[in-house]
């Protein structure tokens, strides 16, 4: 695989984490401040924050150099109308600049609650329309038949949703760390917050891992019964690809799985901070290195139809 090849690689997996990090997070702060209050909800979703600006950034950094001339960038969105490659590239530059703009708003305080909620579903649903973007970019080819299925539009999402959920339980742990160190007074609430948003992210990666173990095979089985081009793509994903299959299933698995009903189990009581931190820490690791492979495969396996 050549550079700009990883380099999309970068710039989907890291886009599609982004928008859901956003999701996760807004509903969090939602129910955090509904049962403890805007304080409370603040001081756990404002330093999570710091685990969102960057990403966008360097997602849309490694999206530069997908392209041949980054100066002719802004001739991309010409074809709105026609293209959903530049209805990818209007609604991610769109989402970058309102997540930094929630995100600016929100740790300086300036402006209402609802101006700052208002940017923040903007930013959300924009999200939903860039994912989207990104993944009809491949699946209207029909020339392209390993990616012209309903499985790149459920990967894609699922990606989102899935390193979304297990990022925002990183930034929690992490974030109660530096509250227990730094204001030990409001510790306990926010040990109840982490608690109860690891439990339900917990859930949600198990509930995602199953779609994942689900469409998977499904999808081998109408490429392998498909056109001749969609034949050679799974017997790539079989040979040389095999191992690469294998070990992202066995990571998914591990990190989605296993790791997500420790993560519940430990988050049922307080006194174990320690090892659900651990815990979350790993399993995001895990399914980051599944969903890297996995989309390697995906650029790595394609096989056109005629010239």
């Amino acid at each position: 695989m050549n550079v700009k090849e990883w380099a999309l690689i970068t710039f989907t997996i890291l886009t599609q984490m982004s928008v859901g990090t956003v999701w996760v997070l807004g509903i969090v702060h939602y129910y955090a401040a509904k049962k403890h209050g805007m304080e409370e909800a603040d001081r756990l979703s404002d330093r999570a924050l710091l685990a969102v600006v960057p990403v966008v950034v360097l997602a849309f950094l490694a999206s530069l150099l997908h392209l041949g001339d980054p100066l002719r960038a802004p001739n991309a969105v010409n074809n709105l109308g026609s293209s959903w490659l530049s209805r990818e590239i209007f609604t991610g530059v769109i989402f970058a600049v309102l997540v930094v703009v929630f995100a600016f708003l929100q740790w300086r305080k300036i402006g209402s609650f609802a101006l700052r909620n208002v940017i923040a579903w903007l930013a959300a649903l924009d999200g939903l329309a860039l994912v989207l973007s990104e993944a009809m970019v491949y699946y209207v080819l029909p020339t392209q038949p390993a990616w012209n299925s309903w499985v790149t539009i459920v990967s894609f999402f699922v990606t989102a949703f899935l390193l979304g959920a297990l990022a925002m339980g990183v930034a929690f742990v992490a974030n109660y760390s530096y509250v227990q160190k730094k204001e030990p007074g409001c510790a306990e609430v926010q040990c109840e917050l982490m608690r109860t948003s690891l439990r339900w992210i917990a859930i949600a990666s198990v509930v995602l891992l199953g779609v994942e173990l689900v469409v998977l095979p499904i999808y081998l089985a109408t490429l392998a019964t498909g056109s001749s081009a969609a034949l050679q793509s799974a017997q790539m994903m079989i040979d040389p690809f095999g191992w690469a299959l294998v070990l992202r299933v066995v990571l998914a698995f591990i990190g989605a799985g296993i790791f997500a009903v420790f993560v519940y189990q430990n988050a049922q009581s307080a006194g174990r901070e320690k090892i659900l931190a651990n815990l979350a820490y790993a399993a995001f690791v895990l399914v980051l290195v599944a969903e890297v492979l996995g989309r390697m495969m995906f650029y790595a396996t394609h096989v056109r139809i005629g010239i």
